[in-house]
């Protein structure tokens, strides 16, 4: 087993929640919101919504509390060798737009090749859902997403595809259901060796021209 110090370039996110507004400031905000939509914030289906808003807030973006790379700080070299892919496909993503502050939900897919070393694989699932759980572009996510495992594994490549429906153009705006978007990072030799890159497309469900380039 190896433990290792994550890297001292990668920031951690803590800092952002140095003088956050109290729960009893937060819940106001939702009573203007009610108020804003022509609703009544005392009458009895809504007395209690504030608190529910709040507290549904803290687990909608929980990622801002754990940093991401702690998470993967504990790793392991009794591999007997095994230098081949680790594929992690069909994640379940839930984040929210950080436009409109309305879910995008989706699948995951994540993969890298090992340099001596490899993570437990729910480290790699958690390191998705703490950048998931903050307000989100789905671009950004892909490559926060990547970038981490790349910087602290240091592993001989990384690829990290994101597909996902964003309910502010699904549900308002343009109205148009059933539309997905497909992000990618590819890093190393996902990005270098088409015949690599291939591999990890079919294993997780279907060749993407697009992104083989």
């Amino acid at each position: 087993m190896n433990i290792q110090t994550p890297p001292a370039e990668i920031i951690p996110t803590h800092a952002s929640l140095e003088g956050r507004p109290s729960r009893a400031e937060a819940e106001a905000a939702v009573r203007t919101l009610l108020r804003w939509t022509g609703d009544d914030p005392d009458r009895e289906g809504l007395v209690d919504t504030p608190a529910r808003v709040v507290r549904a807030y803290e687990e909608f973006f929980a990622g801002y509390e754990t940093d991401p790379v702690d998470l993967l700080a504990r790793s392991f070299e009794e591999t007997d060798g095994y230098d081949e892919m680790v594929v992690l496909r069909d994640i379940r993503l839930e984040s929210h737009c950080e436009h409109h502050v309305v879910p995008i939900l989706g699948r995951a897919h994540i993969a890298y090749l090992p340099a001596g070393r490899v993570v437990g694989i729910s480290k790699l699932a958690r390191v998705l859902e703490v950048y998931a759980k903050r307000l989100q572009i789905q671009e950004k996510l892909t490559a926060q997403v990547a970038n981490c495992i790349n910087d602290v594994l240091k592993p001989k490549g990384v690829a990290v595809v994101i597909e996902a429906a964003h309910q502010c153009m699904t549900t308002r705006g343009i109205h148009k259901p059933g539309v997905t978007m497909v992000t990618s990072r590819m890093l190393g030799a996902f990005r270098d060796d088409a015949s690599t890159r291939r591999e990890f497309l079919a294993m997780i469900g279907g060749q993407r021209g697009a992104m083989e380039g």
